[in-house]
């Protein structure tokens, strides 16, 4: 049986994209030629590996299994040419992030930058998307998540713990009725996640105040804080968001202060992987280095 590693680049390509389409784009190769290569690895094999519907191409069992052994054989390629680079190169090649549109927007593109800065051959990829990378299907390297997850061949590393408080524009509150504690919340309009959207349970900071009700909600951190500042109304905002929304005041803080996690999550596989593990150790420091800053800021 004659295989080799192309293959089962185009193999996993698939089985992760779930189409053809998906895959011809991660490996820059017409959507074609692609089922061209899973019909003849099908027929070497001697049984399918996909089977195809309009929905997409999802694996069989055989798929599943021969998945196994192909991700074996990505991780040994990668370690091969980890040990030929040498452990005192810089960093090179392309490495995907993926991550909460918060930490996307106000913490990895200083951070990023500063590793991308010591290691010029590095293609650094930031996926800011509200909601739960699934690794398993290589969306990313790496993610940034806001709870550690509890399932799956993983490993997880706290980064570091941050701050949220109660904040709105200085020329809403010059205008607005006063807040002087809880109660008064229910004379303004506050802003926050669309609460069917709300991904993660550590995400949900208005049930945990007791808001039943969101006037103008969206489920980006991002647009939250740029309501806010367009002076919209009251809501919960990152502390270390806030040097990048001057105008922008904390409220209540003693009533009103809550402490989350950050975490980094990989594929248990890659911990074996030098160049991930460099990137992994100099990526928690900037984190956790920009996080006590930009609070100190705050």
């Amino acid at each position: 049986m004659d295989l080799n590693w192309n293959d089962m680049r185009v193999f996993l390509a698939v089985a992760r994209s779930e189409s053809l389409s998906g895959a011809g784009r991660v490996l820059q190769v017409d959507p074609a030629t692609v089922g061209r290569r899973i019909g003849r690895l099908e027929e070497t094999f001697g049984t399918p590996l996909f089977a195809k519907s309009p929905q997409g191409y999802a694996l069989t069992d055989a798929g599943q299994r021969l998945q196994t052994h192909a991700e074996r054989a990505e991780q040994a390629m990668q370690g091969a040419q980890d040990a030929l680079t040498g452990t005192t190169a810089t960093l090179a090649g392309q490495i995907r992030i993926g991550a909460p549109d918060g930490v996307a927007n106000f913490l990895l593109p200083q951070v990023c930058a500063a590793i991308g800065a010591d290691n010029p051959e590095l293609d650094i990829q930031i996926v800011a998307l509200p909601r739960v990378f699934n690794l398993s299907r290589r969306e990313a390297d790496m993610a940034v998540t806001v709870s550690p997850p509890t399932a799956g061949r993983l490993t997880v590393q706290k980064i570091t713990e941050y701050h949220l408080h109660l904040a709105a524009a200085e020329r809403y509150l010059s205008q607005a009725p006063a807040i002087a504690n809880r109660a008064d919340l229910k004379d303004h309009r506050i802003i926050g996640y669309i609460p069917d959207m709300i991904f993660d349970k550590e995400l949900d900071y208005l049930s945990e105040l007791g808001v039943p009700r969101v006037p103008l909600a969206s489920n980006s951190v991002s647009v939250q804080l740029n309501a806010i500042r367009q002076g919209a109304g009251v809501g919960i905002v990152h502390d270390f968001s806030l040097p990048a929304a001057p105008g922008v005041a904390r409220i209540l803080t003693d009533q009103i202060s809550l402490t989350r996690s950050f975490y980094l999550v990989r594929h248990a596989d890659d911990r074996r992987l030098d160049r991930l593990n460099r990137f992994a150790t100099a990526l928690i420091a900037g984190l956790r280095q920009e996080v006590a800053r930009l609070e100190a800021l705050a």
